[in-house]
């Protein structure tokens, strides 16, 4: 055989431990020896290619004339939001696993993208950076006011950075997603203090990532010590993609099958359109014990009833959690820039404040808001939308660090302004 070629197999597609977990392999990212052409379907890469892995090179000198340590890009100590270096809501940024143990950071914002995965490249994660002229006031960083619903200033209660983006292999999403779930186990690896982790929140382009993400947890918090909070229009589960293992369209099969996940450790919310109710559909569902809430439930028995239900179910899991939110579970009419539209989905009033409960009433310990897609939406209604969502999961982060855990807690002022 010749090693100077390495050999992708589509069954054996992922060049590192992902597909291997489920051949009894190590988890640990690494290239697998090139298998046989005539064994699989091969894809063929040149190694001798001078720009073979420069995509995934970091920089040598990227810790030079520096101390580790949250670094500030911003000139000023407070601008309107269009002025200055786009950061995730103008935050500090970190570059390496030590500014992020040195400036002890809770949450680190990283954005992620598989090239390959049935769609180009989203700019999901530098749209979220960018600000626009109607957001006046959701992007001050320092500046950055309450929110209303709980009192609660998030940036200046929480350590936050921008950790930038993970490397994207330009043409293969199977050569990508090992380097994915390295940066989010890199991430949440980082203790900042005794039994307390740096929380990796993901910003991306297809559900193809929710398999990395996912996995990156499990290396640090253990295989099948991890539930998954799933909000889609789509279960996911599909037991096709064209060869390839991980696909937008089957992360959550691939998690239970692969023993990452156990079935009914996972709570799926705002299924509903074209979906199998067969063995590749809902019935697998049943079948692998996942719990799961369809639009279906929402219009007969209403939202606030299921909305208990769902967060009863995720204190009754009591795992570590791990929020996996793909944007098209809202209605196209809130956030039209996704890649699989499906009308009939959840409101914004609808999804804040489940946003905000998850992430104060319980352990999270990664979060993930998927698929966006805003060159599909001139209006810029989808990014307005997926900002508020982020800043929705910060405000509970914050709520829970100050405490603020009771069941559906709100600000006094907003329930009983004494008049």
């Amino acid at each position: 055989m010749n090693r100077n070629k390495l050999v992708l197999g589509l069954l054996a597609s992922l060049s590192s431990g992902l597909c291997m977990a489920q051949m009894g392999a190590a988890d640990t990212p690494e290239e697998i020896d090139p298998i046989d052409p005539g064994e699989e379907p091969v894809v063929h890469l040149n190694p001798d290619d001078p720009t073979y892995d420069v995509w995934k090179k970091v920089r040598d000198d990227i810790q030079e004339g520096r101390d580790p340590g949250p670094i500030n890009v911003q000139r000023f100590e407070g601008h309107v939001p269009w002025v200055g270096i786009p950061t995730f809501f103008h935050l500090p940024v970190a570059l390496t696993t030590k500014d992020l143990e040195v400036g002890k950071v809770e949450v680190a914002i990283m954005g992620a993208e598989l090239i390959g995965d049935m769609r180009a490249r989203s700019w999901g994660p530098q749209e979220m950076r960018n600000p626009h002229r109607s957001e006046v006031y959701h992007n001050w960083g320092s500046m950055t006011m309450p929110e209303l619903d709980s009192g609660v200033t998030a940036l200046q209660e929480l350590t936050v950075v921008d950790y930038g983006d993970a490397p994207i292999e330009p043409m293969s999403i199977e050569r990508t997603i090992p380097l994915v779930r390295e940066y989010v186990r890199d991430i949440a690896s980082v203790e900042i203090e005794p039994g307390k982790r740096t929380i990796p929140i993901i910003i991306g382009g297809g559900h193809a990532l929710m398999y990395p993400d996912a996995a990156g947890l499990t290396d640090v918090y253990g295989k099948k010590n991890l539930s998954i909070i799933h909000f889609d229009a789509h279960a996911d589960q599909a037991p096709v993609g064209f060869g390839h293992f991980v696909t937008h369209g089957n992360p959550v099969r691939q998690l239970v099958e692969g023993g990452f996940i156990e079935g009914n450790d996972v709570i799926q919310v705002g299924l509903r359109g074209p979906n199998s109710t067969d063995l590749s559909g809902v019935e697998w569902n049943r079948t692998n014990n996942l719990r799961y809430y369809m639009m279906a439930e929402v219009e007969v028995r209403g939202w606030q009833a299921v909305m208990e239900d769902i967060l009863k179910d995720v204190r009754d899991v009591g795992k570590p959690l791990f929020v996996s939110f793909d944007v098209d579970v809202i209605d196209p009419a809130f956030i039209p820039g996704t890649s699989t539209p499906e009308p009939g989905g959840m409101y914004m009033r609808e999804a804040l404040p489940l946003m905000r409960r998850l992430c104060a009433e319980n352990q999270v310990v990664g979060v993930e808001i998927v698929e966006l897609r805003p060159d599909s939406d001139p209006g810029y209604t989808t990014m307005l939308n997926a900002k508020a969502i982020l800043r929705q999961c910060l405000n509970g982060l914050a709520m829970r660090k100050k405490g603020l855990t009771e069941p559906g807690y709100m600000h006094p002022h907003m329930v009983d302004d004494g008049q």
